[in-house]
C-alpha cells in the first residue's frame, strides 16, 4: 500500500470521525431543520457568522441539505449579510465536495455518480466553464454534482469561478424571497403545496431535458 493510498484512507476516516462526533454531540440535529438551525445560530450572537459558514461547508457535502442554511440566513440577518454568508457557505461546501471527490474518495465515488451527469463529460472537456455554469444553474449543488465535477478533468479554478457565477442568481432569489416563501407555505394546505410542487417539478424536468438535449 503506497503513501498516497494511506493518506486517502486516513482522510476518509477523518471525515467519518467528524460526522460521527457531530452526530453524537447533537450538531447534526441542530442543523437538521430550519427551525433548529435558526434557534442555534440566534443563540450564538456574532459567532453565528463563523459557525454558519463552517457548518454549511462541512455538513452539506455529506448529506445535510444546503437549503436549510440558505433559508435560515435571511430569517436571522439582513439581506446583504445573509446573501454574503450563504454565498460563502455554498462555495465552501462546493470546494469541500469537489476536493473530497478529486483527491480523497475518487474510486469509491465514481460508481455512485448518476448516469444523467455522464452526458456532460464530453462538454466539460470542450467547454468546461460554460458547462459547469449550466450545471450549477440547472441542478444547483447536490452532493452528486460536487462529486461528478471533482471526478472530471475540470480545473479547480474553472470549477470555482463558474460555480460562483452560477450560484449568484439562485442565492439572490432564495435570500430575498425565502422568508416570504416560508410565510406563504405556512398558510397553505397540503393539497395546494402538492400541486405547486408538481408544477415546479414539471417545469424543472422540462428545462433539464431542453438543456441536456442542446448540451
Amino acid at each position: 500500500m503506497n503513501r498516497q493510498t494511506v493518506i486517502r484512507i486516513a482522510l476518509v476516516g477523518l471525515v467519518l470521525l467528524v460526522l460521527a462526533i457531530a452526530y453524537q454531540t447533537g450538531v447534526l440535529a441542530r442543523f437538521s431543520s430550519i427551525a433548529a438551525a435558526q434557534k442555534t445560530l440566534l443563540g450564538l450572537g456574532a459567532w453565528g457568522y463563523v459557525v454558519f459558514v463552517i457548518a454549511y461547508g462541512a455538513l452539506q457535502p455529506f448529506g445535510i441539505p444546503g437549503t436549510i442554511f440558505i433559508f435560515v440566513a435571511p430569517l436571522i440577518w439582513p439581506f446583504g449579510t445573509a446573501l454574503c454568508l450563504s454565498m460563502a457557505g455554498t462555495m465552501a461546501a462546493s470546494v469541500v465536495g469537489f476536493s473530497f471527490a478529486r483527491f480523497v474518495a475518487r474510486d469509491w465515488l465514481a460508481p455512485k455518480i448518476p448516469k444523467r451527469f455522464a452526458r456532460y463529460s464530453d462538454a466539460l472537456e470542450r467547454r468546461a466553464f460554460a458547462t459547469v455554469l449550466l450545471l450549477r444553474l440547472i441542478f444547483w449543488m447536490p452532493q452528486a454534482l460536487h462529486a461528478f465535477l471533482g471526478l472530471s478533468k475540470v480545473p479547480f479554478w474553472t470549477h470555482f469561478w463558474a460555480s460562483l457565477l452560477g450560484y449568484v442568481p439562485i442565492l439572490t432569489a432564495c435570500t430575498y424571497f425565502g422568508p416570504s416563501l416560508l410565510d406563504w407555505i405556512k398558510g397553505r394546505s397540503w393539497q395546494s403545496l402538492l400541486v405547486a410542487a408538481g408544477i415546479v417539478m414539471a417545469v424543472g424536468v422540462w428545462q433539464w431535458r431542453r438543456q441536456t438535449e442542446s448540451a
